[in-house]
């Protein structure tokens, strides 16, 4: 056992407790950045906490929000804790020096705007710090506490966003008592988390200057109309009005259950008239931010086209084979015909031409030899890769600060299933070597027993180097060169810039999401 000791450090709310280990690092964790969302605040936008006497301990993971077991393979192999308790509105900061101004790294989690927390144990700021940035993770609320549209709430739609808004403030308010300089502040995520931080960042409010999108898009966005929609059937389910006068009346747990069984719904329908063509465009999630025109006017895609965010230098990553998570993990990965697969690729935008076209491109190193595998392969580009590069298209045409894209490629061996099929380089894959913790035990179901700790120290140590940076060891994106650095770091492949990877499939593209 390390030796531990405390440290103070005074917030606007009150002095908080931390602890300090033998590496120097000073953990403070559960801290307050908003009153607990329960009773009159339930569905209201976040309220700053209430000021304390004394000193708070801050040496323990706060509450996680509401939100339903991850169940069946993919729980099997993506720890994500429930820590009980109330007062979800909560953050960690990881620092090496509570006296400096050093960068500062704020993270917002992903879990499809329903699922995960701070408290997942690859999310050890502590690496971070170790490298001297200060590091911050935040809790938000999920599901339809944090994005379920209801018309007569004090908040109708995005308060998940408002909570991360909230975060931030707090974050600039207070972290230069925990050693961070506010006036240099990463914003980062994956997934939901990249996907918000694409959304904050089209607000354009100078909150962050850095930002790190891993596994984003930001063509995501509900109307009101078809949020209307999801949050029907929540309450239809119920058996109570879609409103949040009665909604508040439903037990927390059957909420959530109802919630859970929407999810799955859409995310296996393609169906536009029940559930709203925003809503299916959305390749499977059923709660997400609402272009409501006040917390979120435009969609994110278009105000970023328009300049939003573009003083904002911006890092951007995916994985080679995103959407194999959730594939390969489900029963689809066992459907031998192509036919099913051919009508939800059409229902979620993709070109006619699409799952002929990357069935051609079969490799090695990439397989895609099952219906299955063609279609991981079609919703990868659909969801992350080419919304990926439009936004940084979009980027090169206001000639702001500079985009940096990566691919991380290395593949996982895991077999989550009973037909031999591994996960490969899927989504969140990358997480372990991006926060280098892949000596937690919990992390090898996901990478194996040996993954590779080189590829760690290069995906880890550029995150790190951006945050305090702003730059990236590689040439910038534009439209003519598209340099985009390759992660695989194996035994046949080493980590290097490839320029327009795959270009024949991103041209399939052209007039789908936006035009290059």
């Amino acid at each position: 056992m390390s030796e531990q000791s405390t440290v103070e450090v005074e917030t606007a709310y009150g002095l908080v407790s931390g602890t300090a280990e033998e590496d120097g690092i000073a953990r403070f964790l559960g801290m307050p950045y908003g009153r607990a969302p329960i009773g009159e605040l339930r569905f209201a936008a976040p309220v700053p906490p209430e000021p304390w006497q004394g000193v708070r301990t801050a040496h323990a993971f706060g509450p996680t929000p509401p939100k339903p077991p991850l169940g069946g393979k993919l729980g099997e192999i993506m720890p994500d804790p429930d820590v009980a308790g109330d007062e979800w509105l909560n953050l960690n900061v990881w620092t090496p020096d509570t006296e400096g101004a050093l960068p500062v790294l704020v993270w917002i989690h992903g879990g499809g705007f329903t699922t995960g927390s701070s408290a997942v144990p690859a999310y050890d700021g502590a690496t971070f710090a170790r490298d001297g940035v200060v590091c911050v993770s935040i809790n938000y609320r999920l599901g339809v506490d944090g994005f379920g549209y209801l018309p007569d709430a004090p908040a109708p739609a995005n308060r998940g966003l408002l909570d991360q808004i909230a975060a931030l403030t707090w974050v600039r308010e207070n972290i230069a008592g925990f050693g961070g300089d506010p006036g240099d502040i990463t914003l980062c995520g994956e997934s939901a988390g990249a996907m918000s931080v694409l959304a904050l960042l089209s607000r354009d409010d100078g909150l962050f200057h850095k930002a790190i999108v891993q596994s984003g898009n930001a063509h995501i966005g509900q109307t009101p109309e078809d949020a209307a929609l999801v949050i029907g059937a929540v309450a239809e389910r119920l058996g109570v009005e879609p409103t949040a006068a009665a909604l508040a009346g439903v037990d927390i747990d059957d909420l959530t259950e109802a919630q859970n069984e929407v999810s799955k719904e859409v995310s296996q329908s393609a169906d536009a008239d029940a559930y709203g063509a925003s809503t299916i465009a959305s390749c499977g999630l059923a709660f997400l931010p609402v272009i409501d025109g006040d917390v979120l006017p435009r969609l994110p895609a278009a105000a970023i086209a328009d300049g939003a965010g573009a003083q904002v230098p911006l890092l951007m990553g995916t994985t080679t084979e995103e959407f194999r998570l959730f594939i390969v993990t489900s029963a689809l990965v066992s459907v031998l015909l192509p036919g099913p697969f051919k009508t939800r690729l059409k229902a979620y935008g993709a070109p006619d031409s699409a799952y002929d076209a990357y069935a051609k491109n079969d490799t090695a190193a990439y397989p895609r030899n099952k219906p299955s595998g063609i279609t991981a392969a079609v919703l990868t580009d659909r969801m992350f890769r080419i919304p990926t590069y439009r936004v940084a298209e979009a980027r090169g045409e206001n000639q702001g600060a500079p985009t940096y894209l990566y691919e991380f490629g290395w593949r996982s061996p895991v077999v989550p299933n009973n037909v031999q099929v591994k996960l490969g380089a899927c989504h969140s894959l990358d997480l372990p070597f991006a926060w280098d913790t892949l000596g937690l035990e919990a992390n090898q179901k996901f990478t194996g027993p040996r993954p590779p700790q080189p590829l760690a120290d290069a995906l880890h140590s550029t995150w790190a180097d951006f945050a305090r940076t702003g730059q990236a060891s590689w040439k910038e994106y534009d439209a003519q060169e598209r340099p985009v650095m390759t992660f695989r770091h194996n035994n046949t492949t080493s980590d290097q810039v490839v320029n327009d990877p795959r270009a024949a499939e991103r041209e399939l593209w052209e007039g789908h999401l936006g035009t290059a």
